[in-house]
């Protein structure tokens, strides 16, 4: 299938890009051509920059009820869109039909989950103590966003930002990933359809010199928000913070820990722990990294996660059901190639995969390695792709201080029918989320890490508040 030419977005028009340059979408699924983007140039930046003022201008003042009769006029238009979002998504990633319903379902529900929250944002009244001023904190929106989105879920990251961003009463300057843009330019052509207000939202795709660095730089972005690697966003804010001050919100790498003791439900532990390796081909920030097994169970973890990943049926393509799709691109296979090389070489056994598949497309076999090396240097590492690296503990106190030894601090799993135990886990395990005896992933759940993971959160009423100006006005009273 090929998605054909899509355009920049900019001031409520398709455009191409000044200079004429484009970029070809390579399907990893298949190593072809499925779509061509614009790719755009110094100028169109600036002028994306500058719109998406002028429609911050005119969407920050609009009423409340016209904003969101305009976000429902999109979201109704998303969801009459479905199968081509949903085809765009799982050809550009190479998802699972399943998987990719998952994108188009997630910026639907943040449009209708946002455009509810900001209806009970409203003003707080302080008591003056001393009686003599009446105090007011208003909410008010903060300004031009700008909205860097990594690859794996494109559409789910577009909506964690586009929700927020639109009924806090912002603009909204999207870049996608150049691996994956296509359903974010579709997004670009049906605002276009239906005379989104201009500026209010932007789509522009280009490179770091054109556009990435362009964007941070200027001064007009008041957020700089994110969902990446943990060194793009150190990148990110040395780069906008030379011009400004800026807020940032950023959902960075993970190195999850998932924690299974003797008296867990080996069933649940073994089938949650397999559908976040499989699922999206273990691309996601939130799967588990290094899955610490008490040693008197590792047998039988290890065995059922050999089961689970032996049953994988790997391909593409709606009609013929894969479990698992391919990595995301070239770099991203050789990158997970690289660390499970690492990870032998430090004294990892190979239980299964260890190697590509096929002849054509990014897919690689779903991986299990036992290691014994419990300060390996391969466990401060990310594997964002389809590898489990088991390893053994004895006690909780050898277990904590394992899991705990990462600078990143996003997810992290526990397992066990002590109640004790799991408390004891959750106010001890140095992460911003904190699964107990299973997983749970929501709109109106606060997603966000800690340490080297991220500022702020995605999802839920918290994200709100990145969007939005807490202003005090105090009157004096005669």
């Amino acid at each position: 299938m090929d998605f054909g030419y899509k355009k920049l977005y900019i001031d409520g028009q398709l455009v191409d890009a000044s200079n004429g340059a484009i970029f070809d979408v390579i399907s990893p699924s298949n190593e072809q051509k499925v779509g061509t983007i614009a790719w755009a140039a110094k100028e169109n930046t600036q002028k994306a920059l500058e719109t998406a003022q002028a429609g911050f201008q005119t969407w920050s003042v609009l009423p409340l009820e016209d904003r969101l009769a305009w976000i429902d006029k999109l979201r109704t238009k998303l969801i009459e869109n479905t199968d081509l979002l949903q085809n765009s998504v799982m050809y550009e990633m190479g998802k699972t039909w399943e998987g990719s319903e998952e994108d188009i379902s997630s910026i639907v529900k943040s449009l209708a989950f946002y455009s509810e929250e900001i209806k009970s944002r409203y003003t707080i009244e302080i008591e003056d103590k001393e009686g003599t001023h009446q105090h007011q904190i208003v909410s008010q929106p903060l300004g031009v966003v700008v909205a860097f989105l990594a690859y794996n879920f494109p559409l789910l990251n577009l909506g964690f930002k586009l929700g927020p961003a639109l009924a806090a009463g912002c603009s909204i300057i999207i870049k996608p990933s150049e691996f994956s843009p296509l359903s974010a330019h579709i997004i670009g052509g049906i605002c276009e359809e239906i005379n989104f207000p201009k500026g209010v939202i932007t789509i522009i795709s280009g490179d770091l010199h054109n556009v990435g660095i362009p964007l941070c730089e200027s001064t007009i972005p008041k957020l700089i928000t994110m969902i990446g690697s943990t060194e793009t966003a150190q990148k990110l804010i040395e780069q906008s913070c030379r011009t400004s001050i800026k807020r940032y919100s950023m959902e960075c790498g993970g190195n999850a820990p998932f924690i299974v003791f003797p008296d867990a439900n080996m069933e649940v532990a073994v089938n949650v722990g397999a559908a976040l390796k499989i699922g999206n081909s273990g691309q996601i920030c939130v799967a588990p990294n290094r899955f610490f097994i008490h040693e008197s169970v590792i047998e039988d973890f290890s065995n059922g996660l050999l089961k689970k990943f032996q049953n994988v049926k790997i391909g593409f393509g709606k009609e013929n059901q894969p479990n698992m799709g391919p990595l995301a691109n070239k770099v991203a296979r050789e990158n997970v190639d690289r660390l499970v090389k690492e990870a032998l070489s430090q004294g990892g056994e190979l239980i299964i995969g260890g190697k590509y598949y096929g002849e054509k497309g990014y897919y690689y076999e779903p991986t299990l390695i036992r290691l014994k090396d419990k300060n390996a240097p391969i466990l401060q590492k990310e594997f964002f792709g389809p590898v489990a690296i088991l390893i053994p503990f004895s006690t909780e106190e050898e277990v904590l201080q394992l899991a705990n030894n990462t600078e990143a601090g996003l997810a992290s799993y526990v397992f066990s029918a002590d109640e004790g135990k799991l408390k004891y886990f959750s106010e001890n395990l140095e992460f911003g989320e904190v699964q107990l005896n299973g997983v749970k992933y929501d709109i109106y759940l606060p997603h966000g890490g800690i340490k080297n993971s991220g500022i702020g959160v995605d999802c839920s009423s918290y994200a709100l508040d990145d969007y939005l100006i807490k202003k005090r006005v105090t009157r004096t009273l005669q």
